[in-house]
C-alpha cells in the first residue's frame, strides 16, 4: 500500500508526498498503514505545504481511531438513518467516477440525532469511496433537493457533514451538481457556504431546471444516469449496497 502510486503527478510532488510521510510516522506510527496516494490528497488539499498537510493528516488519524475505533461503521449503527433512504448509489460518470445520489428532502431534522448522523455520514463516504475505481480517486454527488422544504432544513447536519468530508476525506469530491433547487433552499446555503473551504466551495454546482437535462448528459452517458432523472440506470439504496457487496 504504502508504495503505490498513480495519477499525473510530478517527481516533485512525489518527493513532497516522501517528506510528508518521514513527518507524520514520526508522530504517528500509525501512519505507516497510509498509502501514497491518500497523503497526496492530504498535500494538494493544503496546496503541497507539508507542515499544513501533516497537521491535517495527523488530526484525521485521531479523528478516525476516535469516530470509527472498529475501523468502520456498523451498519446496525447507522440503521435508521439508511431506512429513510436519503442516499442511493448510482452508475459513473463519463470519467468513470462513481456517483452518489442525495435527497435532502428525506432527511428531517426534528429527528436527526447528531451522533448517529456524523457516523451515517462516515458510512457513506466510506462506501462511495469504495467503489472508486483503480485510476481514479474522486467520486461526483447529485443532491436532489425537489421537495425540499422548512422541515428538512437542517443548518448544523449540512455544516458537520462538509466538514467530516473536507476534513478527513479530502480530494474525494469531484463536483457536486445541485439540482431542483428551491428558492428558500439558498437562504440555508447563505448560512453554510462561510464553512466551506474555498477549494471545496468550487466543486457545487448549482443546475437550473431547463438545463439539467443538458449538463447530465454532459457529465454522463444516458446509460449511467440514474431513471430517477431520465435515465436508464436503477440506482440501489444505500442501506441495500452493503448487502449487494457481500452477495
Amino acid at each position: 500500500m504504502a508504495g503505490n502510486r498513480g495519477g499525473d503527478a510530478g517527481e516533485g510532488e512525489w518527493l513532497k508526498v516522501a517528506e510528508l510521510r518521514a513527518r507524520v510516522e514520526a508522530q504517528d506510527p500509525h501512519a505507516k498503514e497510509v498509502d501514497n496516494l491518500t497523503l497526496r490528497r492530504f498535500l494538494r488539499a493544503r496546496d503541497h505545504n507539508v507542515e499544513k498537510a501533516s497537521a491535517m493528516l495527523l488530526k484525521a488519524l485521531r479523528w478516525r481511531r476516535e469516530a470509527v475505533p472498529g475501523g468502520s461503521v456498523p451498519e446496525e449503527k447507522v440503521q435508521s438513518d439508511l431506512d429513510d433512504d436519503k442516499v442511493y448509489m448510482g452508475g459513473a460518470d463519463r470519467t468513470g467516477r462513481p456517483i452518489l445520489l442525495a435527497f435532502p428532502a428525506k432527511h428531517f431534522s426534528a429527528k436527526r440525532d447528531m451522533p448517529q448522523f456524523k457516523s451515517y455520514c462516515v458510512y457513506l463516504l466510506d462506501s462511495i469511496c469504495a467503489r472508486i475505481p483503480r485510476g481514479q480517486e474522486k467520486f461526483v454527488c447529485i443532491v436532489d433537493l425537489k421537495g425540499w422544504g422548512y422541515s428538512n432544513c437542517d443548518i448544523r447536519a449540512y455544516i458537520a457533514a462538509i466538514e467530516i468530508m473536507q476534513n478527513y476525506y479530502p480530494e474525494r469530491l469531484g463536483k457536486a451538481l445541485m439540482i431542483h433547487v428551491p428558492y428558500m433552499f439558498m437562504k440555508a446555503w447563505k448560512m453554510i457556504y462561510p464553512f466551506i473551504d474555498n477549494v471545496t466551495r468550487d466543486k457545487f454546482v448549482f443546475v437550473d431546471d431547463k438545463s439539467l437535462q443538458e449538463v447530465l448528459h454532459q457529465e454522463i452517458d444516458d446509460s449511467q444516469i440514474p431513471d430517477t432523472l431520465g435515465g436508464k440506470l436503477a440506482p440501489v439504496s444505500l442501506k441495500n449496497n452493503a448487502r449487494i457487496n457481500l452477495d
